[in-house]
């Protein structure tokens, strides 16, 4: 199985239905041929705009894959995975990379290197039996915690490369997070003694699907 067969499996296993893209990346053709729906755009911000409204209006349930080509392709991106990150938005983002050989040399664009501070996560994976890990720490990233975009680089001559078949991947599991029984208790009554009472709610409502308590 190649790399980027392994990455379209994963994704059909995290309950991924579409991916939306921007050629070249092997992962968009084996995406397909793992019978998960392509979407192909014409720019990469666009792209990046449609993964993120997929994860806001399942409130986080249903996470955005956007996958584009190395260099250029990349480099567009940037603005759309920026504005995912400030509003936290869980994404996954997929770049291809430019091989190994010549990843770091200058004027190349390394995702890996240059997304560091608009995701939550980003890794470039140069070991092809490391991909599983990779995108499993990805997934982790997005499904847990704060939601902001998850990166996970594949230099092309990655994505090409064999890997053991077959493959050993088991979904992510999402946990949740509650404050203390005592702390909500005082909420309550602050809120059930107030005369005015003036809710101030972040979007951690919506993908918690808590609105019904706001009502």
């Amino acid at each position: 199985m190649k790399v980027a067969a392994a990455v379209a499996e994963i994704l059909k296993r995290e309950g991924v239905e579409f991916l939306i893209g921007y050629p070249v990346n092997p992962i968009i053709e084996a995406a397909a041929m793992a019978d998960i729906r392509t979407i192909i755009v014409r720019q990469e911000r666009t792209g990046l705009h449609m993964a993120d409204a997929v994860s806001r209006i399942s409130s986080g349930r249903h996470i955005g894959i956007f996958a584009m080509q190395q260099g250029p392709g990349a480099e567009n991106a940037f603005g759309g995975v920026a504005q995912a990150y400030g509003d936290s938005v869980p994404i996954v983002v997929l770049p291809a990379g430019y091989p190994r050989r010549l990843t770091n040399i200058p004027p190349n664009f390394n995702s890996a290197l240059n997304y560091r501070h608009i995701t939550k996560w980003a890794e470039q994976v140069v070991l092809p039996a490391e991909a599983p890990a990779a995108m499993r720490r990805a997934f982790t990233q997005v499904r847990n915690g704060r939601p902001r975009p998850a990166l996970v680089e594949f230099p092309a001559d990655v994505l090409v490369e064999e890997i053991a078949d077959p493959l050993v991947y088991r979904p992510v599991a999402a946990s949740r997070t509650a404050p203390d029984p005592r702390a909500v208790d005082e909420v309550a009554e602050v809120l059930v003694g107030a005369r005015q009472p003036v809710v101030y709610a972040g979007q951690g409502v919506h993908y918690a699907r808590a609105w019904e308590a706001l009502r």
